[in-house]
């Protein structure tokens, strides 16, 4: 039985194949059209490459100006501050004095929180963008611009702010924390 198998599969093997050759040779027609009338067209004129200008190397002798590949440092010397200091009349912040927690933080971030009257002072509790909760009384400074607290009711915080004017001199700006519920 298993003889009969092989011979079988020796007779269909061969005859499926040729079936399977023979049906390959169709549709070829129209790929052979194609060819013929593509090569049938005159050649079409290929466009010669364009010519590049040759890079041009420049060269920096500009010796005295400043490197433009350097960071440029806006701030001005020691030396200037203090002939700028003593031509400038008003208010001057001390900037010898250390600075408080609060100075790091812009004032628009800061949040009153409510008050605390302890011992007859009265605290301010500010939150600040740290998630920290400070205490503040009159004379602690807070804010970017040397802002020196001033007054502290249950509504709000007034501070006193030293900015600078853009002339070398500074003004005292008003300004104010208030409550937010």
């Amino acid at each position: 039985m298993r003889s009969g198998c092989n011979a079988l599969k020796k007779l269909l093997l061969p005859g499926l194949l040729s079936i399977l050759l023979a049906g390959c040779g169709e549709g070829l027609s129209d790929l052979r059209n194609f060819v013929q009338q593509t090569r049938a067209k005159p050649p079409g004129r290929i466009e010669p490459i364009p010519e590049f200008t040759p890079y041009q190397n420049f060269e920096y002798t500009s010796h005295d100006l400043r490197d433009p590949f350097k960071l440029v440092d806006f701030r001005r010397d020691i030396q200037q501050d203090d002939i700028i200091a003593e031509g400038a009349s008003g208010p001057r912040p001390d900037l010898d004095r250390v600075k408080e927690p609060l100075e790091d933080f812009p004032l628009d971030t800061l949040r009153l929180k409510g008050t605390i009257d302890k011992d007859g002072t009265k605290w301010a509790l500010i939150f600040a963008p740290d998630n920290t909760i400070h205490r503040v009384i009159e004379g602690n400074y807070m804010g970017q611009n040397h802002g020196r607290v001033i007054t502290v009711t249950d509504q709000k915080i007034e501070l006193t702010e030293i900015v600078p004017d853009g002339l070398g001199n500074y003004i005292e700006r008003q300004s104010a924390v208030a409550l937010i519920e």
